[in-house]
């Protein structure tokens, strides 16, 4: 850890984390016992697991993307439909004209 303070002063977004980490590696007879805590610690400053999440949706999007033009659909079609994180506040298409 380095000195403990965030970038703006105050605590660093990951020092709930450390004490978490810092309270069992006391306590522990062995230190492997700590490694949930030691790995949640990591994550938070490397994001590493989220990183490795959104590489393979991202994929998985433009795998999709790529299927759906070998059907024969638009480019522009599948932009204008495809976005990887879509809460369904926009309704494209015929649902949008019959409202």
């Amino acid at each position: 850890m380095a000195s403990g303070f965030g970038y703006n002063g105050g605590v660093s977004r990951c020092f709930a984390y450390w004490q978490e980490f810092s309270k069992c590696y006391a306590q522990a007879d062995v230190p492997k016992q700590c490694a949930p805590q030691a790995e949640d610690y990591l994550e938070c400053l490397h994001h590493t697991k989220e990183i490795a999440r959104a590489k393979e949706i991202k994929a998985e999007f433009i795998r999709k993307a790529q299927h759906q033009a070998n059907e024969g659909r638009k480019a522009a079609d599948i932009l204008a439909d495809g976005v990887i994180v879509g809460v369904g506040l926009i309704q494209r298409g015929e649902a949008a004209k019959s409202k």
